[in-house]
């Protein structure tokens, strides 16, 4: 159930805009890691483009948001992090 619960979450994220380049926060390369527990519990690793971002509160709060809405996610954690420090190279082709 995890590996599917992960997808469906990491769908969901495709839907999270980073305001500023209008790309999603998965195309970024932002998130780094989703694990779904078999209790429908998330924890999400993301990043900001940088250490500073104005935005990072703003982001964190979208990606919990849109993550607890997917069907079987009874609880989200999403922890900020910049290691590794996010680069260009981290975009997805468009």
């Amino acid at each position: 159930m995890s590996s599917h619960l992960e997808r469906l979450v990491e769908i969901a994220l495709r839907d999270v805009l980073d305001p500023e380049i209008g790309r999603s926060v998965v195309d970024l390369g932002l998130i780094y890691a989703i694990e779904a527990a078999p209790d429908g519990a998330v924890a999400i690793t993301m990043t900001t483009t940088t250490r500073g971002c104005p935005l990072a509160g703003f982001l964190k709060e979208a990606v919990a948001m849109a993550a607890g809405a997917v069907e079987g996610v009874k609880a989200v954690a999403v922890t900020l992090t910049y290691e590794p420090a996010w680069e260009p190279a981290m975009i997805a082709a468009e």
